[in-house]
């Protein structure tokens, strides 16, 4: 298998793919380049030249996920508006308001902890959580509810827990 003969007679369909996947020539050559070059450093992850078309196919598709992924975590970046630095009542405040909610989270059961941190700090969604924990989708979404609930009555029993007087109550 000669790569350079591949690229010669497959990289414009290549290009052609990857710009219905991308919708932009520029990623797309990038991309095609990228499967390319993937596959000139490791020219025995094909060991049937007559796949060799395919390999780049599949890893063409992949890399313009990969791009489209990128892009869309670009796009969702959304830069700070107000830069000032909070006053210090309001850090007293936001900063009473995490410890209540890392104290809640602590008294859940593990996988409840992780599927709320997973989904609520990592914004991932269920189908990569399922992924990330090795559990079902389902189970997931049902955990994710429990835990939700859990948290809330944590946070409320932490919020009507009566400061003690000093004197112990019978």
């Amino acid at each position: 298998m000669d790569i350079t003969e591949l690229y010669a007679a497959h990289r414009l369909s290549l290009v052609r793919l990857a710009v219905l996947l991308v919708d932009d020539f520029a990623s797309a050559e990038d991309v095609v380049q990228d499967a390319f070059a993937a596959l000139a450093r490791r020219p025995d992850a094909v060991r049937d030249p007559s796949k060799a078309l395919a390999y780049l196919r599949v890893s063409v598709v992949n890399t313009a996920r990969s791009a489209l992924r990128r892009r869309r975590t670009a796009r969702a970046y959304a830069p700070p508006h107000d830069l000032s630095p909070p006053s210090p009542e309001d850090s007293a405040v936001l900063a009473e308001e995490h410890r209540e909610v890392i104290v809640a989270l602590h008294r859940l059961a593990p996988r409840q902890r992780e599927v709320l941190v997973l989904r609520y700090w990592s914004n991932l969604s269920e189908a990569e959580i399922a992924v990330t924990l090795g559990i079902s989708q389902g189970t997931v979404k049902s955990t994710a509810s429990r835990g939700l609930v859990a948290l809330e009555k944590a946070m409320q029993a932490a919020s009507t827990t009566p400061v003690s007087s000093g004197k112990e109550e019978r």
